[in-house]
């Protein structure tokens, strides 16, 4: 039992687990099994912070490659928040699901006559989390509160954990704690690249943050920057979720 890898992965897969529970549920409300109304599962989100949240303070002392004293390296910080705020303007100018691109590639056949054929059908998909179907002030205030802090405190230490610190790594070399922080090889870059854009809605742009990321870690050598990029960006964009209304984004 590799120890290191476990603290890396149990959070991730513990998030993971709450977005099968929760797809789970709307399938079995779409056949009928089960009676659940859209505004159940909003709180299945505050479960989810906190139980990840939980796992994320149990191992905190095993991640020896989390410091945040690397934030004290202003130079870095700054291109780390810069990169953040660049990621989310491009984020919401790329929000592609595959099957927007798979209803584009189908339309492009189409016009060029190759005649290929392309399924254009897919499951359907939840509107996003708009807290704002709660009636009740308080319960719905405590449920803003609790994705925007999710979103912009918890996700990003416990995805860059995952991604830059373990999984990067271990594409290198399994005994990924042998492996410097911020390690480039093409091969563990551009897969680790591809499966966080797999990992999101939004393929393109998801692949996009990923490049990102990556290459703060290349340059900066720390997952401290990388989580206050990735936080920079999930905080600006549920701010611009809130004020805008494009619940789809969360």
């Amino acid at each position: 039992m590799h120890y290191p890898t476990i603290f890396r992965c149990a959070p991730f897969v513990a998030y993971m687990l709450f977005i099968a529970l929760d797809q789970g549920l709307r399938s079995l409300t779409e056949r009928g099994l089960v009676h659940l109304s859209e505004t159940s599962f909003l709180y299945l989100y505050p479960v989810k912070a906190v139980v990840v949240s939980l796992l994320l303070i149990l191992f905190l002392k095993n991640y020896d490659e989390l410091r945040f004293s690397d934030w004290k390296n202003l130079p870095a910080t700054i291109v780390s928040c810069i990169v953040g705020a660049i990621v989310f303007v491009l984020w919401i100018n790329m929000a592609w699901t595959i099957q927007d691109i798979t209803t584009l590639l189908h339309s492009a056949t189409e016009k060029i006559g190759l005649g290929l054929s392309w399924s254009t059908q897919s499951p359907p998909t939840a509107s996003g989390y708009d807290p704002y179907r709660i009636q009740d002030t308080f319960t719905r205030n405590l449920l803003i509160f609790s994705r925007l802090a999710g979103a912009s405190l918890m996700v990003p230490v416990m995805e860059e954990l995952f991604w830059r610190s373990f999984l990067l790594r271990y594409l290198v070399n399994n005994d990924f704690t042998r492996v410097a922080v911020g390690t480039f090889t093409w091969g563990s870059f551009l897969i680790i690249a591809l499966l966080f854009g797999l990992e999101h809605d939004y393929l393109l742009a998801g692949i996009m943050a990923g490049v990102a990321y990556n290459l703060l870690a290349v340059y900066t050598k720390s997952i401290a920057q990388c989580v206050l990029a990735h936080g920079v960006t999930n905080l600006i964009l549920g701010i611009y979720v809130l004020n805008s209304g494009k619940w789809q984004f969360w």
